[in-house]
């Protein structure tokens, strides 16, 4: 599942081809992804105005002329082509594959000037859905979420209080969207291998002590803000040199520090530790047995 640095990866590779455009047509070739299409899609779309492209967590939100929101959900297998524009390709390559195949492109917007902006799925995990804008924070898919992990409402302090009556595994509480939105299984591992914390932790731990915020949970929101910063630089920064040299849409690039590194030495200087991998909730989970308590 593409998690909040390959979706904000996504938005800004979608930004100079979507913002300002507008839709001449909307091409639906299946009536359904994960939940059915809204009623009246290509109708709905055609004529509109994309005002801005935003994200919420792990959502893609384009704001529509006329007071309505396009809510995009990448899924497990999603992608999305951009053709005939300026800049041309996929923004966005993940680091676990996603769709390219021609008879899995299951949504098509044609914009004025030519571009198309394609929805390409082969498990139909995705969703596209079209919301009123002042009733968008509390729509069911956003209504719950918690806050970004990149806002100021994210901090030590938010963590512990969080946290303080969780008795599930440290991992297991940071993927819940409701504790803190846009976290997947990759960046949950990175983040906690960069706080030296052990997956198998439990959350409370990490919760307040004499009314303070313990160390552990400065240390794990630092190294989450990190993690996801760095991996969106690397996002951009691919953005803007491969539109300099040929004119494409750059690919997100990351290089994990054990994440899928499994018998693989410890990256920590001096630990002599070897990244191991168990099973969370049905989930792979890498980390290092020494250096992480």
């Amino acid at each position: 599942m593409p998690e909040l640095p390959e979706v904000e990866t996504v938005r800004r590779g979608l930004l100079p081809v979507l913002q300002g455009a507008v839709i001449e047509s909307a091409e639906a070739r299946r009536p359904d992804l994960r939940w059915p299409l809204p009623e009246n899609f290509s109708e709905r779309l055609a004529g509109r105005r994309i005002e801005a492209v935003g994200r919420r967590a792990k959502y893609l939100l384009a704001d529509l002329s006329g007071g309505e929101v396009m809510i995009l959900h990448l899924g497990m297998s999603g992608s999305i082509r951009v053709e005939g524009a300026r800049v041309k390709g996929r923004p966005g390559l993940f680091h676990h594959p996603r769709g390219q195949s021609g008879p899995h492109d299951h949504v098509v917007l044609h914009l004025a000037g030519g571009a198309t902006v394609t929805f390409n799925d082969p498990r139909r995990f995705g969703a596209i859905l079209i919301v009123p804008y002042d009733r968008l924070d509390s729509h069911p898919l956003l209504a719950s979420l918690g806050p970004e992990p990149l806002g100021n409402g994210f901090n030590a302090e938010y963590l512990a209080r969080a946290c303080a009556r969780r008795h599930t595994p440290l991992k297991s509480a940071l993927l819940d969207q409701k504790l803190v939105a846009g976290l997947g299984n990759i960046y949950v591992c990175e983040a906690l291998y960069r706080a030296r914390l052990s997956p198998r932790r439990l959350a409370n731990t990490i919760a307040t002590h004499e009314g303070l915020p313990t160390q552990r949970a400065e240390r794990l929101v630092v190294a989450i803000r990190d993690v996801l910063r760095e991996a969106i630089q690397a996002g951009g920064s691919s953005l803007r040199d491969h539109r300099q040299v040929n004119g494409e849409l750059g690919y997100f690039q990351h290089t994990f520090r054990v994440y899928g590194r499994e018998g693989q030495p410890c990256q920590t200087l001096r630990c002599k530790g070897v990244v191991q991998r168990i099973t969370q909730s049905g989930r792979s989970t890498f980390f290092c047995p020494v250096c992480q308590r």
